[in-house]
């Protein structure tokens, strides 16, 4: 039936159909083809390619003008609703009804960014889009941006330092790195770690080349010191059990650290060294400007989590 579908349309053309609207309504060969901005000749062309695809003669030659046959009333009614469809497709972006929304989206994030973002925006969605689906795909910096190209997600969440002229970005929340460490297991002076502190215990690392120097490393370094990294992962699941219950420091982006606080009873403080702070960002690829759908799920995020609504504290 496809085969039979396409065969038909390769044999018409779509084109004939405004000719043949444009006859139904001004009654005449001279006007329909002014109204079309085409010669008289090529407006009769026309008709006759319409009578031959139709097999009637469509619009016959009366004192009042071109008057249509009954087969071409019947197809008027169904031509019109058609072309005012493609019409509205082409010159309208399509709505987005999130509570009534079937649709699948595919978002980029690394695994901590997960754990902050995910419960609070699927549980907007039960709430205002119950038929919209996620599916979260492991992403950073450096890898984000191919994705959104090659289609493999459609939005990016991340710090993204650049964005290329072909893609879009929206600023959300900004963040600094903290400590955070068992309050039991690692004593403190103070609620803050002094710098001793800091390099007397041994330290758990995140890193994506998953190796045992990171950017905390080369910070310690421009002051002449070094901390002991004893265990090194890509991943944030593993090192809040481990600071749990081992005398160490994990470093990590005050998000996370929050919820590490509040889910297992660790302890946050800010880094005895100065370090830059991060912005994260949404981004997505310009050519998805008019999806609304995608424009209504970067609103909930920035509704949730842009700089107004951020999470705004911090440890002492």
């Amino acid at each position: 039936m496809d085969n039979i579908i396409e065969n038909d349309f390769r044999r018409f053309d779509l084109n004939l159909l405004l000719t043949f609207r444009a006859l139904l309504q001004e009654r005449s060969v001279t006007r329909a083809a002014q109204r079309l901005f085409l010669g008289q000749p090529a407006v009769s062309g026309a008709l006759k390619r319409l009578r031959e695809t139709f097999g009637d003669e469509l619009f016959v030659r009366t004192p009042q003008g071109m008057t249509p046959t009954p087969r071409a009333l019947e197809l008027a009614r169904q031509i019109e609703p058609f072309l005012q469809s493609l019409h509205q497709a082409l010159t309208q972006p399509p709505g987005f009804d999130p509570a009534h929304a079937q649709r699948v989206f595919r978002i980029g994030l690394s695994d901590s960014l997960e754990v902050l973002l995910m419960p609070e925006i699927m549980a907007r969605l039960a709430d205002k889009a119950p038929g919209v689906k996620l599916i979260a795909r492991a992403t950073d910096s450096t890898r984000a941006a191919a994705m959104l190209d090659e289609g493999a997600i459609e939005l990016a969440l991340g710090v993204f330092r650049e964005c290329v002229p072909w893609q879009r970005r929206f600023p959300l929340f900004s963040w600094r790195f903290v400590s955070v460490y068992n309050p039991s297991l690692v004593r403190t002076r103070r609620k803050r770690l002094s710098m001793d502190e800091f390099l007397r215990h041994r330290h758990i690392l995140t890193s994506f080349s998953a190796g045992l120097h990171g950017f905390i490393d080369e910070r310690l370094e421009m002051q002449g010191v070094e901390r002991e990294v004893v265990f090194s992962s890509s991943n944030f699941a593993t090192s809040p059990f481990i600071v749990q219950r081992t005398a160490a420091i994990a470093t990590v982006p005050d998000f996370i650290g929050r919820v590490w606080r509040d889910t297992l009873g660790l302890a946050l403080s800010p880094l005895p060294f100065d370090v830059p702070g991060y912005e994260v960002s949404s981004m997505w690829a310009a050519a998805h400007d008019q999806d609304q759908g995608l424009a209504w799920l970067r609103r909930e995020f920035a509704d949730a989590f842009g700089t107004a609504n951020a999470n705004a504290d911090t440890a002492s």
